[in-house]
């Protein structure tokens, strides 16, 4: 690529991000009141990320190879059990994915 390519690439890729920062407060001004679906969707699209993440973390789990899953298995009881228990998302995660890494790096 030429530098004028990559200025306009750089430039085209800037004001669609802004564009698509901005699409959502010329949709939803301030001084309207928010549909009812876009707070039905705030409320119920957090955990249905969530839960399409434990599927995506879950999916290449090999429970007929050496460690059959136990790493993940352990590493994911971790996690819920810190959130029933402390309700701290960061550290929750954090301590999971340490352990996991410690598993399967020194356990198995």
């Amino acid at each position: 690529m030429t530098t004028a390519q990559q200025v306009i690439t750089i430039g085209i890729v800037v004001l669609a991000t802004q564009f698509t920062r901005w699409i959502a407060f010329f949709t939803f001004p301030a001084n309207k009141p928010t549909p009812k679906y876009i707070k039905y969707l705030g409320n119920v699209l957090p955990s249905a990320i969530f839960g399409m993440l434990v599927i995506y973390c879950y999916k290449n789990v090999d429970l007929f190879s050496n460690s059959h899953g136990i790493p993940q298995l352990l590493a994911g009881a971790v996690v819920v059990s810190l959130q029933f228990w402390k309700k701290n998302m960061f550290l929750s995660i954090g301590v999971g994915t340490v352990l996991y890494m410690i598993l399967v790096q020194f356990v198995f």
